[in-house]
């Protein structure tokens, strides 16, 4: 088929192959033998026998473009030697399946290659090409505008995201009995600049708290930003797109600078860890002139200077280690966190194998985003979790929240019974802190303002019964509902302050809820929390992203997994309410 025929598409990704090619890209494409010493390494593979899910099979799909156009032979004989073409459309929504849904980048199989060929540079290349035609899962291409258009990977407005911090000050001044204990913002002449995963701002803010505590603890010296510059994450690597890498580096690195901070530090992210410090520097095409590092390496120093003293015997729950793969593979980072797990549980067990041969979580490369490959996701997923269950451990600690969420979606698909936390969780609550001696003061006289009430939905009763004694306990009034029906028969004669929903509910599901309540005008304005875990038979169908993309529907306004955290939920709660009272 000749350029003229070819879809403008087709030609347009075509086009952008032949101007991606440099030293390093040729190296990997040309030097594969196919010796097949990857197939062993990939747990696509591995979990499902396909040989079309082979490391070497899935490349050869980018690979066919290269033979083509830069290998000697195949100019001339180009099917002799697997040349081949992009013609249709039709050929880049195919490519998509196999870059984006088939590989997570993690970078396995290229340490078990002889011929040292980066796949995943391979499987990235073959990702920029279409995703600059508009073929990628939806939810990378969301996760980029919003990364784009808002600065952050969720979304989060600088209202929302400044008033969680504002949160999080009073939790954390309560926990540590300290009224100097904060999270500063825009603090200049700082010995650290903190980058973050969005994530901890929406969904799992006990670890930013955690992280603030140990901070305090050891005296340090820092700051987050107060609008943009505060997220390390970068869809950048991901899609292949080196500008967006290039924008989201630069917000990080232009905070840091306008802030005069001495570090930089990046969160418990692996890939945010390697984005901001190992590649956006290069996209950006910054000398930078101050140091990065990792959370984890910051607390191994805070640990053998002295400045925080743990106490394993807080942590007494058997513990094992997941090793992200940006992290160990790709970033070098493996003993500072099982240092840190070593001095701060009672009983640390190894998974094999680890370190950079570990298996990834399943969730990497972006593909917590692409809801349309979950279930192939956690098909995968089978090696991860018989590593975890051979560990008889009961907390699987990792140091990437991409890690968490794709650990508890295995843990709960194969009914492993683990929970996840982040090593810097565990930390926290090792930390050995003398609270200062209470100073009795006058209270002030304040009015008394009736309980919130919040309408608990599950078609679970024991669910119902637990959250219901749990938010009375917690002060808070109820109602409580096991179907769509008894909760549509509440809101005729009362409007809860709040609602939790469970998504997974036989009949009328809970999205089905979730539409009805933000579709009509009289309930619309009651925030949501849900509450749910995943769904076996379709683990994609209630994915956050696809709720609000494919469903056009707002964010709800918090998210828990379960099995349920008590404090975890209590914290968000008591967010979303505190929320939704500054604004009646």
């Amino acid at each position: 088929m000749s350029n003229r025929q070819k879809s403008e598409k087709a030609q347009k990704a075509t086009d952008s192959f032949k101007n991606k090619m440099n030293r390093q890209a040729i190296l990997s494409f040309g030097v594969c033998v196919h010796c097949g010493m990857c197939t062993e390494s990939c747990h696509y593979y591995l979990a499902t026998r396909d040989p079309k899910m082979a490391p070497a099979y899935k490349a050869d799909r980018v690979r066919k473009l290269y033979k083509k156009y830069f290998d000697f032979a195949g100019r001339l004989l180009p099917k002799w030697v697997g040349g081949g073409e992009l013609e249709k459309d039709e050929d880049l929504q195919e490519l998509m399946d196999i870059v984006f849904g088939s590989c997570t980048m993690c970078r396995r199989c290229t340490f078990n290659c002889p011929m040292g060929v980066d796949k995943a540079l391979l499987m990235r290349t073959g990702r920029a090409i279409i995703y600059e035609q508009g073929y990628a899962p939806q939810g990378v291409l969301d996760v980029a505008k919003d990364q784009w258009e808002i600065g952050n990977q969720m979304g989060i407005s600088d209202e929302d995201y400044l008033e969680t911090i504002e949160w999080l000050n009073e939790e954390i001044k309560s926990e540590l009995d300290d009224d100097t204990a904060e999270i500063p913002l825009d603090k200049p002449n700082c010995n650290i600049v903190f980058a973050v995963n969005p994530r901890e701002i929406k969904y799992a803010p006990m670890s930013l708290l955690a992280a603030a505590k140990i901070f305090h603890v050891a005296g340090e010296s820092w700051t987050m930003s107060s609008t943009k510059g505060w997220d390390n994450t970068n869809f950048g690597l991901f899609a292949g797109d080196n500008k967006l890498g290039a924008h989201m580096g630069n917000l990080v690195y232009d905070t840091v600078e306008k802030l005069n901070g001495k570090m930089l530090v990046t969160s418990e992210c692996g890939h945010g860890y390697r984005a901001t410090v190992w590649e956006a520097p290069n996209w950006a095409a910054r000398d930078l002139k101050f140091p990065m590092y990792s959370f984890l390496e910051i607390m191994v120093d805070y640990v053998k200077t002295g400045r925080i003293i743990l106490d394993k015997t807080k942590n007494p729950v058997s513990v094992t280690y997941h090793d992200p793969c940006n992290l160990a593979r790709s970033g070098g980072i493996t003993e500072e966190p099982r240092f840190l797990l070593q001095q701060s549980v009672m009983d640390f067990r190894e998974m094999y194998p680890n370190r950079a041969d570990n298996f990834c979580c399943t969730g990497g490369g972006g593909a917590m985003s692409m809801s349309e490959y979950a279930k192939r996701r956690l098909e995968s997923a089978k090696v991860k979790a018989d590593q975890l269950k051979e560990t008889g451990a009961g907390i699987c600690a990792t140091a990437c929240h991409n890690c968490v969420d794709g650990l508890t979606d295995l843990i709960k698909f194969y009914k492993l019974g683990m929970k996840v936390n982040l090593v810097g969780e565990l930390v926290a609550d090792a930390i050995v802190w003398e609270k200062k001696p209470v100073i009795p003061v006058i209270e002030e006289v304040v009015e008394a303002h009736a309980p919130f009430t919040v309408m608990v939905i599950d078609d679970e009763p024991d669910v119902v019964t637990f959250l219901s004694t749990l938010f009375q306990d917690s002060g808070y009034n109820t109602l409580e509902a096991t179907s769509a029906a008894e909760a549509f028969a509440w809101l005729k004669t009362a409007k809860p302050d709040l609602i939790t929903l469970d998504l997974i509910m036989p009949g009328v599901s809970g999205l089905d809820i979730y539409k009805d309540l933000k579709t009509d005008g009289a309930n619309r304005d009651i925030p949501v929390v849900v509450i749910s875990g995943v769904n076996p038979e379709n683990p994609g169908l209630y994915d956050m992203r696809k709720l609000q993309f494919e469903h056009s529907l707002p964010k709800p306004e918090g998210y828990v997994e379960k099995p349920i955290v008590k404090e975890e939920l209590l914290m968000i709660i008591d967010k979303v309410l505190d929320h939704y009272k500054h604004k009646k």
